[in-house]
C-alpha cells in the first residue's frame, strides 16, 4: 500500500544569529537566505520549500526575535510571531552556550502555540560535551517540547535525525507548491539580498543595521547578459563614505563580489551598476519600509 503524501509548514524561530537561516539552507541544499556573522541579517519571513515524492516541507525562515527599537525592528518581530499562526510545527533554535533573555521572550511566545515545538540546540560543534545534558534538562523544565535535539547545521550533526522527526509529525496533505519551486520569493528579492550580504561582509560594525538594498532596474540585455542597477541605502553621510571607501575602493569590492555571486545565481553574465545613497532614519520611515516590502 502506497504511503500517503505528507505536507506542512514549519516555523524556524529564535533570537538573532542562532543559525536559523543556516538550518533552512542545509535542508534545501541551496543558499536561500543570506548568512553573515551580523545579528538581525534576516529581515522578513522567507519560505524555503523542500519537496520529495513522499513529502513537502515548507520552512518559514524568520527574522531574529529581539527587543525592537525601530519600525524595521517591530516589523521583524511581528513577522517572527506571525510565522506561528499557520505552522504545523515550530523549531526554536538556541545556541549551545545556553539561554539568554531573548530566548525566554520566544519561549513566552510559544506558550500561545498549541502544536508540536522542537528545541534545537545549535552550534554543538562549539560546545563542551559535558555542557549539553544540563542544558537539555534545564530546557525540559521551561516548556513541554516534543523533542530537544542538539544539532550543528555547519557539520550536519543530527540534521538527518531532525528531518525525520519533522516528517514523522507532518499531517497528510497536498503538494502546496510545484515540486521544482524552492521559495515564494521573486528573483529581484534574491538579487537584492545577494548584494546586501556582500555589503554586510565588507562594512564596519556601526553600519550593517543601517544598510538596505533596492533594485532600481533589472533586465536582460541579451540572452547571456543581465543589467542590474542597484542602490545601497544607509542612514547617514558618514556611513555612505564608509561604503564608498577611499577612492571608491570599498563599493568596488562589494560590487565585484556581488557580481560573481549574481552570475552564479542567475547563470549568466551580469553588468552590475551599484550606487550608494543616504535616506536619513529609513528604519523609522514607514514609506521607505513599504518601498522595500518591509511594512
Amino acid at each position: 500500500m502506497k504511503a500517503k503524501f505528507k505536507s506542512g509548514y514549519v516555523s524556524v524561530i529564535g533570537r538573532p544569529n542562532t543559525g536559523k537561516s543556516t538550518i533552512v539552507n542545509y535542508f534545501l541544499k541551496e543558499k536561500l537566505s543570506i548568512v553573515t556573522p551580523r545579528p538581525q541579517t534576516t529581515r522578513d519571513n522567507i519560505l524555503g520549500i523542500l519537496t520529495t515524492e513522499q513529502y513537502q516541507i515548507i520552512f518559514i525562515d524568520t527574522p531574529g526575535f529581539h527587543r525592537a527599537r525601530t519600525l524595521l525592528g517591530e516589523h521583524m518581530v511581528r513577522e517572527s510571531a506571525k510565522s506561528l499562526h499557520d505552522a504545523d510545527a515550530a523549531l526554536l533554535v538556541i545556541e549551545s552556550s545556553g539561554f539568554i533573555d531573548e530566548d525566554i521572550m520566544v519561549l513566552n511566545l510559544l506558550k500561545t502555540y498549541h502544536k508540536p515545538a522542537f528545541l534545537l540546540i545549535n552550534k554543538t560543534d562549539l560546545a563542551a560535551k559535558d555542557s549539553l545534558l544540563p542544558l537539555i534538562e534545564k530546557a525540559a523544565g521551561f516548556y513541554p517540547f516534543a523533542e530537544i535535539i542538539p544539532i550543528s547545521a555547519i557539520t550536519g550533526t543530527n540534521m538527518d535525525v531532525l528531518l525525520q522527526k519533522i516528517i514523522d509529525l507532518l499531517p497528510e496533505g497536498p503538494c502546496y507548491y510545484p515540486p521544482d519551486q524552492l521559495s515564494d520569493r521573486q528573483e529581484r528579492f534574491f538579487v537584492s539580498e545577494i548584494i546586501r550580504e556582500q555589503a554586510l561582509r565588507y562594512l564596519q560594525e556601526e553600519v550593517p543595521h543601517s544598510v538596505a538594498v533596492m533594485i532600481d532596474d533589472m533586465k536582460d540585455r541579451t540572452p547571456a547578459l543581465s543589467y542590474i542597477r542597484a542602490t545601497i541605502f544607509v542612514e547617514r553621510y558618514s556611513q555612505k563614505m564608509i561604503i564608498i571607501g577611499k577612492n571608491g575602493r570599498k563599493i568596488k569590492e562589494i560590487g565585484q563580489e556581488s557580481r560573481k555571486r549574481l552570475e552564479k545565481f542567475l547563470d549568466r553574465k551580469v553588468y552590475l551598476d551599484l550606487w550608494a545613497k543616504v535616506s536619513p532614519n529609513w528604519r523609522k520611515n514607514p514609506v521607505f519600509l513599504k518601498s522595500l516590502g518591509l511594512s
